[in-house]
């Protein structure tokens, strides 16, 4: 099996349009690397795996799943086989503006240890989206929700123009490096969604390695149309919970929720 330069993976959940589009978008980019499209269909119900069928013969690879695996078992599954010496994990709400892929290939090469490497990510009127985290911990839960450090947990944009290190970036753009793979391995699949990308760079910094966020690589990103499919209903939340049970611990999990309740109930009073 030839191997290539990099395998992307897209996991599809019932959005036909955003997916096929973010795929054409990556061929008519014409990334210089050597590389395939891996589409993973979670059980959509919309019509996706028809039209996914039709881009087959343009670089894509379809893996059907019969049932709704989540994103990391999703990620996990199209990695299994992937022939790319780097994964790259896209949304599939996501668009190439125009051919980056050379340039953070070319960074997650040259980058001193790198393990995960992050892009900026756009809104549809070209903002800035916030796309590095701080990890989370009950230290910085307590230090923003009771003594008052305003937005130490919330999602940031890092300064300047230049590649930095940061602690995590969003899992909508995020390339691992072969590194990673190796001291890591691939997604927990546990998570079924949410939380995924904060364990994985979790995991890559303990293991050594550098997660970076390249801020002249962008990408175009809808922003949750995938999850907001079960927003407004109980299973979202429910997910969350669990998954953030699985990051932290159960019992972490409740003494960060507490601090969270506790201090927004002491907000209200004062």
């Amino acid at each position: 099996m030839k191997k290539l330069d990099l395998s992307i993976i897209v996991v599809n959940w019932n959005t036909k349009k955003l997916t096929v589009d973010c795929v054409k978008s990556i061929i008519s980019s014409k990334p210089g690397v050597s590389y395939e499209i891996i589409m993973v269909d979670n059980a959509s119900a919309d019509g996706s795996v028809g039209a996914l069928r039709e881009l087959e013969r343009k670089k894509v690879r379809l893996i059907e799943n019969k049932n709704n695996l989540g994103f990391a078992r999703g990620v996990n599954l199209g990695a299994r086989g992937a022939r790319g010496k780097y994964l790259f994990l896209l949304n599939s709400d996501t668009k190439m503006a125009r051919n980056y892929i050379d340039e953070l290939i070319h960074f997650a090469k040259n980058a001193s240890e790198a393990g995960v490497v992050g892009t900026k990510l756009l809104n549809i009127d070209r903002s800035i989206q916030p796309s590095c985290y701080r990890l989370p911990t009950l230290w910085r839960s307590i230090r923003q929700y009771w003594l008052g450090e305003e937005k130490i947990l919330d999602k940031y944009v890092p300064s300047g123009e230049d590649p930095v290190e940061v602690e995590s970036v969003v899992g909508a753009s995020f390339l691992i490096t072969p590194e990673a793979r190796s001291k890591v391995g691939l997604l927990d699949e546990r998570y079924f969604m949410y939380f995924e990308d904060l364990d994985y760079c979790r995991s890559v910094r303990k293991a050594g390695l550098k997660v970076y966020y390249l801020p002249n690589v962008e990408v175009v990103h809808y922003h949750g149309a995938s999850g907001n499919k079960a927003a407004g209903n109980k299973d979202q939340l429910e997910r969350l919970t669990r998954s953030s049970m699985i990051y932290h611990g159960i019992i972490r999990h409740y003494l960060i929720w507490f601090v969270m309740w506790s201090g927004q109930k002491l907000r209200l009073v004062i």
